[in-house]
């Protein structure tokens, strides 16, 4: 049943229900909760992080924070145990746009959250978002590299 405290976002409508909506919402909070009270974080409270995850999904709009892509909100509350054993890097590749919660920021006792795909959250990790940029920027430098030494490569041939 859906709640009336969190309402489903107007731009999620047509994307997933609001039954969904607040079964994800309560999963993200439980799964945040139980990590950071294993982390020591033992004030962590489902309630506190079900506000604060609907808050990072409204200022959100519904794209990844870190990329502005559209998230697969259709996809939300879809993840098959047994397809993801079966299918392994494949399963988990084809969910990369579903969205998920990124815990923000250095305190264990922070309650701010963002949102952002699965992809992102796995590249990311336990980076700061200064540290992302650079990562990404090494990353690019180097493609770049790799594809002027190719075309100079193949330029050698002709």
């Amino acid at each position: 049943m859906a709640s009336k405290k969190y309402l489903l976002p107007g731009f999620l409508i047509g994307r997933c229900t609001a039954d969904d909506y607040l079964k994800w919402l309560s999963g993200r909070a439980v799964s945040h909760v139980r990590r950071d009270r294993k982390r020591g974080h033992t004030e962590a409270r489902r309630e506190a992080y079900m506000i604060a995850i609907n808050a990072a999904v409204l200022r959100s709009g519904g794209v990844d924070d870190y990329t502005g892509e559209n998230l697969a909100w259709e996809s939300i509350n879809t993840y098959d145990n047994a397809k993801s054993q079966e299918g392994r890097r494949l399963y988990k590749k084809s969910l990369g746009m579903m969205p998920t919660v990124d815990h923000f920021g250095d305190d264990l006792t922070a309650d701010e959250f963002r949102i952002c795909s699965w992809r992102t959250n796995d590249c990311k990790n336990d980076l700061s978002d200064e540290e992302l940029v650079d990562f990404c920027r090494t990353v690019l430098a180097y493609d770049k590299k790799r594809a002027r030494a190719k075309l100079k490569e193949a330029k050698q041939k002709r």
